[in-house]
């Protein structure tokens, strides 16, 4: 087993920190005091083939392996996770599963744009009253002639207000649970569609979280993803590499709250010297040191399972659990270690914590994640 990464690696890693260090963290205390990231961010994400990873070049991508797309995730992450989850939602939910999902006129019209930075995607599976239970989503897509009319609303959609298309998860039949749902690639400039921008967010402030609401909506036929009835696998499949993108950038959490406690330690003096010298704060940098390498390195066998084509849906909740409960972890004894001035946003651990505590919750939530492990150990069905 070889642990180290590629020349090629290592140069898409620094890509991504220069990236990080120039175009994000010069601005995340102002993009999260005003609670929205500057919209220029993407076009440059694109054109540096950040949201291209993993697409094949015919289709505009920009190829590499997934554990490339991990460090760059991570890095991202370690910036801004609003930053982050552009890349995350855009790349990661939506032109991943058109790739994978979508036919070929599908694929033509939008991986190109989405890769370029060109349109932005996001994800329209949680609704209001089913957050955990997608399988019982309400939204409907009534097929009337050559289209299918639309009526729902979506919730706590990343990318809402910016997002050129949506991937749409609508029932299509009266079947009872998830094998009446089917996905459509849906222009969000549709008539009928409406996007109300959520504020007052505990966290994840810059990033363009909205409500989705379709009243009326005429979807051609043409906007329909995979066979009809099979969206809830769709959105299942997404979700599986989802939850690898959102460990990844939650190591990038968890690696700056290390960075900024350490950084700390050895300036801040108390009792005639540096904070740094006490073994109770050496204990809190430590455990924060641990959880960092142990959530890489699940992240890490997720993206060598995905790209080997081995079964990682397991390995990915695994990733995926430990790495948003240790960010939530280490952001909070990074703020010990600042004691007070951790609380006040001119330093950064503050935000860190208030951006981990979301990571247990979407994607599925630490529980959900703990199902899904639970079900594939004993073979007995957690839902």
């Amino acid at each position: 087993m070889n642990l180290e990464l590629s020349e090629e690696q290592e140069a898409v890693r620094q890509l991504a920190k220069d990236f990080v260090a120039r175009e994000i963290a010069p601005h995340v205390v102002e993009w999260d005091r005003a609670e929205n990231v500057d919209k220029s961010i993407v076009k440059k994400l694109g054109s540096l083939g950040f949201l291209g990873l993993t697409v094949p070049e015919e289709y505009g991508g920009s190829g590499g392996d997934h554990l490339a797309y991990c460090l760059v995730t991570e890095e991202l992450g370690r910036g801004d996770s609003s930053v982050r989850g552009i890349v995350s939602v855009s790349l990661g939910l939506v032109a991943k599963t058109i790739a994978a999902w979508g036919d070929e006129a599908q694929k033509r019209h939008w991986l190109p744009k989405l890769t370029a930075g060109e349109a932005i995607g996001c994800f329209g599976l949680t609704e209001p009253g089913t957050g955990s239970d997608a399988g019982n989503l309400t939204t409907k897509a009534v097929r009337d002639g050559d289209s299918y009319v639309i009526n729902g609303s979506k919730m706590f959609i990343t990318n809402g207000t910016w997002a050129d298309v949506v991937l749409l998860f609508a029932r299509t039949d009266d079947t009872p649970g998830h094998k009446g749902i089917s996905a459509f690639l849906l222009p969000t400039d549709t008539p009928g569609l409406s996007r109300r921008t959520i504020h007052g967010k505990l966290g994840l402030r810059g990033q363009a979280t909205a409500e989705v609401v379709l009243e009326g909506v005429r979807a051609p036929a043409s906007t329909l993803m995979g066979p009809q009835g099979k969206g809830f696998s769709i959105a299942m499949s997404a979700l599986a590499k989802g939850r690898m993108s959102v460990a990844a950038g939650c190591v990038g959490i968890a690696q700056a709250a290390l960075d900024a406690a350490v950084g700390y330690a050895g300036e801040r003096e108390q009792f005639g010297k540096s904070i740094a010298s006490y073994q109770l704060v050496q204990e809190l940098i430590s455990d924060i040191a641990v959880d960092v390498d142990a959530a890489r390195l699940l992240t890490w066998r997720v993206a060598d399972l995905v790209d080997r084509g081995k079964p990682f849906v397991t390995a990915a909740s695994k990733a995926k659990l430990f790495a948003s409960e240790a960010a939530v972890r280490a952001a909070n004894n990074a703020l010990q270690v600042f004691g007070g001035y951790g609380y006040i946003d001119e330093y950064p651990v503050g935000k860190l914590l208030r951006d981990a505590r979301v990571m247990t919750l979407y994607e599925g939530t630490s529980q959900i994640q703990k199902l899904i492990i639970g079900r594939a150990l004993t073979g007995v069905s957690a839902f």
